[in-house]
Formats: C-alpha cells, structure tokens, sequence
C-alpha cells in the first residue's frame, strides 16, 4: 500500500508489517517546516496502525538520506519562526524515538547535519557501504547541531567524544561511523547478496515483526531502553517490572514460552 504520492514530501508505502517512510525533497533531502509536518503525520499514522510492527526511514535517490533543514529557509525566516520550526522538529523526532515499534534508519547516501540528528532518533542505523559522509557540520554555519542533535549524540558516544565531533563539524565515512558506534553497520555487496540496499534493509526489518519476532516485545524492549536510561536506576527497573507484566498478559508470552518447553519454533502473532 502506497500513502501519498511523488508529490509529497515524504512517501509511505507499507511492506508487509513495515512501514517505509521515504523523504522525498530533492535534490539533498532537506526538511523544511511542510516536510516535518509530512514526517509527523507518517509517524502517528504507523504509530496508531496496529498492522505495522516496524518502520524504516530512508531517503529519496541514491546520493542523500537527508542533508538537513534547508538552508534558504532559515536564511529568510524570523527568530520566531525558526524558534517554532526546531520546536515542532523536536517534537516531531520525539514522537519518532518514543514510539513503541522499532525504526531503522536505512542511511543510502550522505547523511549531515539534522539529517543525522533525524537518524540518531532511530534504534538502528544501517549504512550502505561507500553511500556518503556522515556528521554534524552546523558549528561552520555559526549554529550548534538543533534538532537533538547535541543531547542524542551525547548519549549514544558520550560526552567527549560527541564534544570533539560537534566542535570540528568534521564528516567522515559510514565505515568510521560504525567504527566509533554512530552507525549500528554498514552493509556493502557482500551483505546485500545482488539485492538493493533498500530491499536488502526491508527483509532485514521483516526479521522483526510476527511470525519471527513478538513485536510487542520488541516495542516494549525499545521502550524500557528509552526511558529507563533518561530515569535513574531504580526507577528504570520499575519501568521495566511493569513492561514485563504487561509482556507476561500477552498471547505472544505464552507462545514463547509454550515453543521453548516443546522445544520448537514459536510462530508470533503480534498479541
């Protein structure tokens, strides 16, 4: 199923129980405030469709995920304008990182400035191998990285390290990013075995969702992980107690269990 059209800024189609969500601004993939607004409305739609398990987030084209905010955009935009704009993209990546499904994030060409920020509000980073640069370069426009960008780095690589790539606004390979944890893997020819990058992510995220996977275990995983670490550590095990007993009421739970003492593959529905 197709939402949208060419004609949108971001394009979701559904594969199965995954959802992908491609923007679509040529020529570098940047976001302005329309295409926020586009990305927010995929996201709830994904969210609130109980048929989706994942959602994986891409970029039109083959040589950009996502350059960032458009530059002539915020040359020509009020303070309060731009205030507002970082405000609802702040929003808009929350709303990404909180929900319950797992996102990937399928980096197909560079990926800089809020486009990475965009791709560090996924749970995994999967890079084409040779597909571009990666990094954080706002400090050369006299402007720190405003779409989470420092909070989320920070977290992922700590602090000195998130420090010394913000301050140097320096780019760097896909293969460097991995290196350093920034980018989850990085998948060349060998991986993709004659398929695309896009389609070889695509059955990587079916992997994810029932009969394989108990997606709600998964959700629910990804959200002990998200809160539990902004909370202090005993509040986190409360989070997770209460995740796990919602797990434990689950009919995917009882399969799972069922399966391990018969000794056979669990086939998950997803409930």
């Amino acid at each position: 199923m197709s939402i949208g059209s060419s004609g949108h800024r971001v394009i979701g189609s559904s594969h199965g129980a995954v959802r992908l969500l491609t923007l679509n601004e040529p020529p570098a993939n940047t976001y302005s405030y329309e295409l926020m607004r586009e990305l927010d409305a995929a996201i709830l739609d994904a969210r609130m469709d109980s048929s989706i398990h994942v959602i994986v987030l891409t970029g039109a084209g083959e040589k950009f995920f996502c350059a960032g905010a458009t530059i002539g955009m915020l040359k020509d935009a009020e303070p309060d304008f731009k205030y507002y704009f970082c405000l609802h993209a702040n929003e808009t990546l929350n709303r990404l990182e909180q929900t319950p499904k797992l996102v990937i994030a399928a980096l197909n060409g560079h990926t800089v400035g809020g486009g990475l920020e965009v791709a560090l509000a996924a749970d995994l980073r999967i890079a084409r191998q040779g597909a571009g640069k990666i990094g954080l370069p706002e400090v050369a426009l006299g402007v720190l990285p405003g779409t989470g960008g420092t909070q989320r780095l920070g977290r992922l690589l700590g602090k000195a390290k998130a420090m010394e790539l913000i301050l140097s606004g320096r780019l760097m390979s896909m293969d460097d990013a991995a290196a350093m944890g920034l980018v989850t893997e990085v998948w060349g020819e060998e991986k993709l075995g004659g398929r695309t990058f896009l389609d070889a992510v695509l059955a990587y995220a079916t992997e994810f969702t029932p009969p394989a996977k108990a997606s709600g275990a998964v959700g629910r995983i990804k959200r002990a992980l998200q809160s539990g670490l902004e909370a202090g550590f005993h509040e986190g095990l409360a989070i997770e107690r209460e995740l796990q007993q919602l797990l434990f009421q689950s009919e995917d739970a009882k399969e799972g269990i069922a399966a391990n003492l018969e000794k056979r593959a669990a086939s998950f529905k997803g409930r």
